[in-house]
């Protein structure tokens, strides 16, 4: 009598238990459910790229600081009038080659093409 009332009771909760499972599910992939799910990400993303975008421009911020500060852009001009070292580089350009323009190919005027009309 013992076994068969056990067996009843652990059936009847394993039943419960499954259908509880099965409609949490249902649920869950309602159209709303699955809209509301697609928004929340939606939302986590935008987030997420606006914390990157902060990121890339502090960045952005010390990397021009770090090059304003080696170029010497930031510094007080000198009494003498003379440039710093790197400004004097850059306003000499001793350093770049003269530009030489693209010439392109000149194609031959006659055409060795046998099916033209003659």
């Amino acid at each position: 009598m013992f076994r068969r009332t056990f067996w009843f009771t652990a059936g009847a909760a394993a039943g419960v238990w499954a259908t509880t499972k099965v409609n949490r599910k249902l649920r869950q992939l309602t159209p709303e459910s699955l809209a509301a799910q697609a928004a929340d990400k939606a939302i986590e993303t935008g987030h997420r790229l606006k914390e990157f975008a902060l990121d890339v421009r502090a960045g952005m911020v010390q990397r021009e600081a770090e090059l304003g500060e080696a170029l010497g852009l930031d510094a007080p001009p000198p009494e003498d009038g003379e440039l710093p070292e790197g400004r004097r580089r850059a306003a000499l350009g001793a350093t770049r080659p003269p530009h030489t323009p693209y010439t392109y190919p000149v194609l031959p005027t006659h055409s060795n093409n046998r099916n033209e009309d003659h």
